[in-house]
């Protein structure tokens, strides 16, 4: 792959952890204006260089950050603000979504300690979440809402209420649309605690671990949906909205689509365990309604899957069986891998999508790099950065090297290959100087046509280190 190296200008800064970057033109407007939408929130926009409110829902978003037990570790959480997505005809119409973790929703989570599944007990294999009703950790909400001719932003209607089980793996840029189906497509993750203790990202009754297109143009005439887990917990109308495009997903920072003549590339990102991080790509599939998933559960049988992707987890952490690592003895510097669960690596070999690329949490080759966790997968077709036509570029919040701080996150490209087989990755360079600040690479947004590219960065990985981000605009 050909070395790229980039510029990032710098757009706003100082403002909280942006977690989701779009643009859309306002009505009654004609200039393409940035969004950012922050963990904690807020919704701007750039207008001429200066950075306006667009909304500010921080008293409906969660306490972020909080130390209670199975939510997060000294400020650091996955909750919040996760998800905004624009009409296609906002420019007309004013609709806009929002996905975020609701105030006041606090559980105390769905296990009580630590979990780490161990192939020698077969206990720790198949767990099930029980009591649902209590043992949760927050809720999570999908909502549509109107700009109104006013100038302001009033919620119209809630699509759905989500109970999750642990903080984590809520997904991230959760919500977009498809420009083929014109449908709301959300992204959502596992649940978490690591390792898919529920296996729910290959159940097709769980909500959770899920690619799912919303029919947004369908009026379920229901103010209040009810608080579910599980597909068939939901209302009839609200069944008739969905279909699942795929499963198997541990988590996810949403889904990007490629034009190319007349077809859609569509990539996705799977956020790894402990081995690598993966992104997919893939061109045609079949989604399945949920009002036939749900048929096919209580028949007992299975729907027709072909055409249906499944991304492979938990069996799966990209290429790879997933693996629990250990040391080994005292005196070695070497790793013993286990696979996790084998019966389903050897149950989903051949039903998985392969990856279209992997990179690795630790990989020596000297023009590569260790990650940590990918934060965002994009498209890419402008003309201003010639060796970046036509690829997929992507993010990883934090370089996993043993230098110590400060830490740094890195950006890198790929592009499907012609024969659909696994491709390799470049590392883009940049030239910023962060100095001794610490630079998270927590985002990655486009424009409408995909011929600009932005990133958003954080100083610190705690979401009660306030106003640390800063969102650059990549440029040759």
């Amino acid at each position: 792959m050909i070395k790229v190296k980039v510029r990032l200008r710098p757009i706003v800064s100082k403002i909280n952890l942006p977690t989701v970057l779009k643009t859309t033109i306002l009505p009654g407007d004609s200039i393409e204006r940035l969004f950012i939408a922050t963990q904690v929130g807020e919704i701007f926009y750039i207008d001429n260089g200066v950075i306006r409110t667009f909304l500010d829902i921080r008293p409906q978003i969660i306490k972020l950050g909080t130390s209670e037990p199975g939510v997060s570790r000294g400020g650091y959480d996955e909750r919040g603000l996760l998800g905004l997505a624009f009409h296609p005809q906002f420019t007309y119409n004013g609709l806009f979504y929002l996905h975020y973790s609701v105030a006041g929703t606090q559980g105390p989570g769905a296990l009580t300690k630590h979990f780490k599944p161990d192939p020698c007990d077969p206990k720790t294999l198949n767990l099930r979440w029980t009591n649902r009703e209590t043992k949760y950790n927050h809720i999570d909400t999908v909502e549509e809402w109107i700009l109104q001719s006013n100038g302001q932003p009033q919620k119209r209607r809630t699509l759905l209420n989500l109970r999750r089980p642990f903080f984590n793996h809520n997904g991230v840029n959760s919500l977009n649309f498809s420009p083929e189906t014109g449908k709301l497509v959300l992204t959502t993750g596992d649940g978490g605690a690591g390792y898919d203790p529920f296996n729910s990202s290959q159940d097709n009754m769980e909500i959770a671990g899920k690619i799912i297109e919303i029919d947004v143009v369908k009026n379920t005439f229901i103010g209040n949906p009810p608080v579910v887990t599980r597909f068939n917990e939901l209302p009839v109308p609200i069944q008739d909205t969905l279909t699942v495009i795929a499963k198997g997903v541990r988590n996810i920072p949403g889904i990007s689509y490629q034009r190319i003549y007349n077809q859609y590339i569509k990539y996705v990102g799977n956020v790894g365990q402990d081995l690598a991080e993966t992104i997919f790509s893939f061109v045609h599939y079949r989604p399945i309604p949920v009002t036939q998933l749900v048929q096919a559960s209580l028949r007992n049988n299975e729907p027709k899957q072909k055409g249906f992707i499944n991304l492979g987890w938990r069996g799966w952490e990209g290429a790879f069986p997933t693996s629990t690592i250990k040391g080994c003895s005292e005196n070695s510097t070497s790793d013993e891998k286990t696979i996790a669960y084998y019966n389903e690596a050897v149950k989903t070999s051949v039903k998985r999508l392969q990856p279209l690329t992997s990179y690795f949490h630790s990989d020596p080759r000297p023009d590569k790099f260790g990650g940590t966790a990918l934060t965002g997968v994009q498209a890419f077709m402008g003309n201003e950065i010639p060796t970046l036509t036509g690829s997929v570029v992507f993010t990883d919040i934090a370089r996993n090297e043993e230098s110590g701080p400060p830490v740094r996150g890195v950006l890198a490209y790929t592009r499907v290959r012609t024969d659909g087989k696994l491709n390799d990755f470049s590392v883009i360079e940049t030239d910023y100087n962060f100095g001794s600040q610490s630079a998270y690479y927590v985002s990655l947004g486009t424009n409408l046509d995909q011929t600009r590219l932005y990133l958003g960065v954080y100083g610190s990985m705690k979401v009660t280190d306030v106003n640390q981000g800063t969102v650059f605009e990549i440029v040759p």
